[in-house]
């Protein structure tokens, strides 16, 4: 005789259980081991920040001017991490940018590019799939491995987009801004300026919603999706002005010496990992108590 199922209801979020939920995550996530997953992308990302940067650059650049994305990027990065490291990334991108090659040299520097500019979104996607317990969406090794950089480049082409609408919203706020002041009170006008850090943010949390949805091979629920990412995103804008904070007064990569630029970017991916880790767990938290959801294997 087969026993009656057992009917789950779906618990209605509460305010009142975001404590235990953030507690939930936190033991998730330090039991998966995520500092040593944060060193793997950095060292990932050391190896795809040439070729990343260089795509970035000339696919923003082409559409709103290069010296304009390579003035708002950098000083993005120097504000982050430390002037030094933005002025050796600069040196990183002119002198891949302006070397003369073949036709031939070109397309296999462009395929080069590509690949290693994936490396980085490839190991987040493998350690997605390892929190949401995702299985490969093909058998064949190889055939996995090239969707998944090809999934990676198509995130990359996200950035890209979410970077180029970044740029021309500031842009139209900063010019019609100037002509404001004019006729507007300095309060309306500094309200509107506001706007402009509302843009940046929107930005911040898009990427970490696509990152949580199209990276992993499961069937991660958009609701799940829009929770994780807004507390992702409100704990990477804390993490970053305390790491910029960290990096301007105990000055952590002058250790190193010529190899400090280096090591401060590794530093900030790391940390920058570990909070994406986490969001990634939140969300799984979330979506498996709120929306009994189980992670599943997207078909083929």
């Amino acid at each position: 005789m087969k026993k009656p199922e057992e009917k789950t209801t779906k618990v209605k979020f509460k305010l009142t259980h975001l404590p235990n939920l953030l507690f939930v995550s936190a033991k998730s996530w330090f039991n998966d081991s995520p500092f040593n997953k944060a060193a793997i992308i950095a060292y990932y990302a050391i190896l795809s920040l040439p070729a990343l940067i260089i795509i970035i650059f000339n696919l923003v650049g082409a559409i709103w001017g290069r010296e304009i994305v390579e003035g708002e990027i950098l000083t993005e990065i120097s504000k982050a991490i430390g002037a030094e490291t933005a002025e050796a990334i600069k040196d990183m991108m002119v002198n891949n940018g302006n070397k003369k090659t073949s036709i031939f040299a070109t397309t296999i520097g462009i395929a080069t590019l590509i690949y290693g500019s994936t490396g980085v979104f490839f190991q987040i996607q493998n350690v997605l799939d390892s929190i949401w317990e995702a299985e490969p969406r093909f058998k064949n090794g190889v055939l996995e491995t090239v969707f998944g950089r090809l999934k990676s480049f198509g995130f990359i082409l996200i950035i890209v987009f979410l970077l180029l609408s970044s740029l021309i919203l500031t842009s139209l706020l900063s010019a019609f801004g100037e002509n404001l002041k004019l006729i507007l009170s300095d309060k309306l006008v500094n309200s509107i300026f506001t706007l402009d850090i509302f843009i940046s943010l929107a930005a911040i949390y898009f990427i970490f919603a696509a990152m949580f949805k199209i990276l992993p091979n499961a069937d991660v629920p958009w609701k799940a999706v829009r929770i994780g990412a807004l507390l992702t995103s409100f704990l990477f804008v804390a993490g970053k002005y305390l790491l910029a904070i960290y990096f301007r007064e105990l000055e952590p990569g002058s250790t190193y010496g010529a190899a400090g630029s280096m090591i401060l970017v590794m530093l900030w991916v790391s940390y920058t990992s570990l909070i994406l880790f986490y969001g990634a767990h939140f969300t799984r938290a979330y979506s498996q108590k709120y929306l009994l959801h189980q992670p599943e294997k997207i078909l083929d």
